[in-house]
């Protein structure tokens, strides 16, 4: 596990909860997220839900997203996705607006798998290198991704050749990012 990552996430989500306390007074708060089940949930109103980070639970790897590709993901990305289980959290990184995605439950994390593999059977169809997304942003056709052949954070034009490196690392980009409230 990509112990870097780890705690750049860590440290992001609490200056997010942070950030919401300070502003809201409670824990962080989703509607989207209202309805859907989650360890992170820890109160219910009629419309949304306050959740906190919770750890994460099962195997710590998104290997079958390797199996189905017989390719080496980041060790950062691995860490990316298992590091806990939280609700998305807008961000800014330099000038780049965007939602950090995190996983939300088990299930979840088998749906983010399943899109991650979609992600790549569409960039082996078009000939692109391949790129695993951890943010999305407003435009639906941008997103942030990391590179995996080099493991660089990387903001991307889905279906295009149209890529930007943002950072280095995903610690670096994490270690960087300022939460949006």
């Amino acid at each position: 596990m990509d112990e870097q990552t780890v705690l750049a996430l860590k440290a992001f989500t609490t200056r997010y909860c942070d950030a919401w306390h300070e502003k809201h007074d409670s824990w962080p708060m989703s509607e989207e997220l209202y309805g859907v089940p989650s360890p992170c949930i820890i109160s219910t109103t009629s419309d949304a839900v306050y959740w906190q980070p919770q750890p994460f639970e099962g195997e710590q790897n998104i290997s079958a997203v390797e199996r189905a590709f017989d390719i080496v993901i980041q060790p950062a990305l691995h860490a990316f996705y298992t590091a806990q289980f939280a609700g998305d959290m807008p961000a800014q990184y330099a000038d780049e607006t965007l939602t950090l995605l995190q996983t939300w439950s088990a299930d979840d994390f088998r749906r983010v798998q399943e899109n991650l593999i979609g992600h790549l059977v569409t960039q082996k169809r078009l000939k692109l290198s391949p790129t695993l997304f951890i943010a999305t942003q407003e435009s639906e056709l941008d997103v942030i991704s990391v590179c995996n052949l080099s493991g660089e954070v990387i903001k991307e034009t889905l279906g295009t050749r149209k890529r930007a490196v943002l950072a280095p690392t995903l610690a670096d980009f994490l270690n960087q990012l300022k939460p949006l409230l």
